[in-house]
């Protein structure tokens, strides 16, 4: 399809092509590792699905279409995903991020990839100046999160691109918990857009995937050639969930940020709640860069209860009858979990409460359900 189409369309039929043997409306599951050759060499595209299968190019497409993108690229995880981007440097580069990340991609760069040469700065970056005094000819990679987890930092993206682009640093942005509905930072100057594609695109946590989104041919060559040649890659029958989630993506985000913001509201004006972290309050850091970079602000939030400690929380999570106390976020229902000890238990406890992920808190992924249901939900556990 040539025709430039808009995100509602495009989420349905962006990059997708008629399928070749039988016109099925949804690409089918190519459920093959390797593919028939007419002559040695001679492949038609296809030839070992560690490299390609034809289930996992029509997501790429996809993601690529949503992210107005030129390359997408599918993982087998949002953390391979990452792992193959910081496989693009070598030892003595420098990476600076923000000091609130997922405790995963935290955990990655200082315990397998710093081992290896590699030298990670991590600092707030809600203000560009924070950041400038560490930029120097080693710096490779700007690695930002926005809106972050848990503390829902907003961070400005096209701010930071154009300093990346002045010392000539890749910038890589985490655009999961606003998923390409929300923001689309290539727009806005990033070099790579990333996304555990197991929450708001595939939407329905039930499968893992990752997915890239470029607009370089030479550095989507450059993560080409490592993906296959680490071969974390996804199986057919996850492309196609993922696939599937992202045709209901801008329905199911519509609701998951009309219900975040009733739910965010309900616990500002609550007795018992300390504090709520949400980028739609006026008075929330960088609301202003929020409100320009994102089309509304999510369904993500994190709260803490008066008294602000563990005992509390835990009350508060075990007590739940609708909100699911699990890991990840992004489905349809909606989860409650205590980053301390489950998304951020892998950050020492001095690092991870400089950013605020302190013992009381509790992240809540607002999901599609009646949202009376969850405020209801919420005032008894927390009662």
């Amino acid at each position: 399809m040539d025709k430039k189409l808009r995100f509602n369309s495009a989420a349905i039929h962006g990059g997708q092509q008629p399928d070749k043997a039988y016109g099925a409306v949804m690409p089918p599951i190519y459920q093959t590792s390797t593919y028939a050759q007419t002559t040695p060499g001679g492949h038609q595209g296809y030839e070992y699905s560690r490299t390609h299968n034809p289930t996992r190019t029509a997501l790429e497409r996809s993601i690529a279409s949503i992210e107005n993108a030129k390359h997408g690229m599918a993982f087998a995880s949002g953390m391979a995903a990452i792992d193959t981007v910081l496989k693009l440097f070598q030892p003595g580069d420098e990476i600076i991020s923000t000091d609130d990340l997922y405790g995963g991609s935290y955990r990655l760069m200082t315990k397998i990839f710093q081992k290896y040469g590699l030298k990670i700065h991590f600092v707030n970056m809600g203000n560009v100046e924070n950041f400038k005094p560490l930029l120097n000819n080693k710096t490779r990679l700007i690695w930002i999160e926005t809106p972050t987890n848990p503390m829902m930092k907003v961070v400005d993206i096209h701010a930071i691109t154009s300093l990346g682009k002045t010392h000539d640093v890749l910038v890589a942005v985490d655009n999961t918990f606003a998923s390409p509905y929300l923001q689309q930072p290539l727009n806005l100057g990033a070099d790579i857009v990333m996304h555990s594609a197991t929450k708001y695109l595939a939407g329905h946590s039930d499968t893992i995937i990752g997915l890239l989104a470029v607009n370089d041919d030479d550095l989507y060559e450059q993560l080409a050639f490592i993906q296959n040649s680490g071969g974390g890659v996804p199986g057919p029958m996850d492309c196609f969930l993922a696939l599937r989630g992202i045709k209901t993506l801008h329905l199911r985000m519509q609701r998951h940020c009309e219900n975040g913001a009733a739910v965010a509201i309900h616990l500002q004006e609550h007795p018992k709640i300390e504090k709520v972290y949400w980028p739609g309050f006026v008075n929330h850091p960088n609301h202003e860069v929020a409100k320009k970079q994102m089309k509304a602000f999510g369904g993500m939030l994190s709260f803490v209860p008066k008294g602000g400690d563990l005992a509390t929380a835990k009350e508060i999570l075990e007590k739940f009858q609708i909100f699911t106390l699990a890991e990840s976020l992004g489905g349809v229902e909606s989860l409650a979990g205590h980053p301390a000890s489950m998304t951020h238990a892998s950050i020492p406890k001095e690092i991870r409460e400089q950013s605020g992920v302190v013992d009381g808190l509790i992240r809540l992924s607002i999901g599609i359900e009646d949202v009376q249901d969850l405020i209801e939900d919420l005032d008894q556990a927390i009662a």
